[in-house]
């Protein structure tokens, strides 16, 4: 297997783009990487594209194809990938998998959606199909219902409160105020949070990220290609993706997902790391206690602590793991084929040091994409050599 980098990033905001079609935000990721990257077009191999309700919210199943040839790549594979909310994470992982296997010198990897232009309820159905609705359906629980109970679950079981996962939120929301990409920065008190509507009891308004549109895209290449342009040198030090059950039934129980348990583990063997050498994690904190759950299946938190962490300071910028600094889902949204995309443009900024809310002396950072109930998961892991 031959070492995989990072050439080029580009990304939109993300937050409300109601006037511009879908593959135009694509588009304007993609070339911006590709421009940083300094790699000729005709020198990419390969698109993959990570979205995952283009069909119903924009009519555009064939999205992979259209953003190809409005980029001027040519006759080259363009493939379209889904995995619910890790739909960018799972086209990353292919797009590691094509250069470190040698079948291209390099390829660009995009993740896009368009989502604020459709009512609640359109949304709502459309990412309902990341469930097995045969099975799941019927008991009519949507994902916040989901991570309401797995809360309930985890405070039953760990003793939770509300302070400590509104921790989670004010830490946030704040970060994303520092992040010019994220449009739903603020700041908040534990009383605003409380004041704020029930959605799913115990989860709140702030508890929840926000649809979002937006894309972002990353060009990776063989290191050959690697241009000499100044920039630190990012290594793709593991790339892991999982599954676990569709069903919510069978799952042993709600306060871990195991598709990130084995993810992480293998991403650690991967890259002969551990987690007590990750400085920085842009983790999928679709709700706040998402964002705990997320923290102990990594490894990065003690088990059933992730609340507590996160309450005292250990999981921000001057803690022991600092967790979502670019403000994760919670401030940026969740424009979910690109968000796996965009946790790892984050990751890049932070490693090149050139992040508006940087992580100091950041050489190791992980990305984590989870897609429905837990049905898919990628982890990957990346360094500054």
């Amino acid at each position: 297997m031959r070492n995989v980098y990072v050439a080029g990033v580009g990304s939109t905001t993300f937050g409300k783009h109601i006037a511009t079609p879908i593959e135009s935000l694509a588009v304007e990721a993609a070339a911006r990487a590709i421009v940083e990257s300094g790699i000729e077009r005709l020198n990419i191999g390969a698109l993959y594209l990570g979205n995952f309700i283009s069909g119903p919210l924009n009519g555009k199943e064939v999205l992979a194809g259209i953003v190809g040839e409005r980029l001027g790549l040519g006759n080259i594979p363009c493939t379209k990938v889904e995995g619910a909310c890790a739909s960018g994470g799972i086209a990353f992982r292919h797009a590691w998998i094509a250069i470190a296997s040698g079948m291209c010198d390099a390829v660009i990897v995009v993740g896009v959606e368009k989502m604020t232009h459709a009512s609640t309820t359109e949304v709502t159905s459309a990412l309902n199909c990341a469930m097995d609705n045969e099975n799941d359906g019927p008991s009519g629980l949507t994902f916040p219902g989901l991570f309401g109970l797995a809360w309930r679950v985890h405070a039953q079981q760990y003793g939770t409160t509300r302070e400590d996962v509104a921790a989670v939120v004010i830490k946030n929301k704040a970060y994303g105020l520092l992040n010019p990409l994220a449009q739903m920065g603020a700041t908040l008190s534990l009383e605003k949070i409380r004041e704020s509507a029930m959605i799913a009891d115990p989860l709140q308004m702030f508890d929840c990220c926000p649809a979002s549109d937006g894309g972002a895209a990353i060009v990776l290449c063989a290191e050959h290609l690697l241009p000499a342009n100044g920039q630190p040198r990012i290594k793709v030090l593991a790339s892991a993706q999982t599954s676990g059950s569709p069903r919510i039934a069978n799952h042993p129980h709600l306060c871990s997902f195991e598709a990130t348990v084995t993810a992480a583990r293998q991403a650690y063997a991967q890259s002969g790391l551990q987690p007590q050498d990750i400085d920085l994690v842009e983790l999928h904190d679709c709700f706040s206690i998402a964002e705990i759950i997320d923290s102990e299946d990594l490894g990065l938190v003690p088990r059933g602590l992730g609340g507590k962490w996160a309450a005292e300071g250990r999981t921000g910028m001057d803690g022991d793991i600092v967790i979502n600094p670019s403000g994760g889902l919670l401030a940026k949204g969740h424009p979910v084929g690109a968000t796996g995309i965009g946790q790892i443009y984050e990751v890049v900024q932070q490693l090149r040091g050139q992040h508006p809310n940087q992580v100091a002396n950041a050489r190791i950072a992980m990305t984590h994409n989870l897609g429905g109930t837990g049905v898919a998961c990628t982890v990957n892991i990346l360094g500054r050599e």
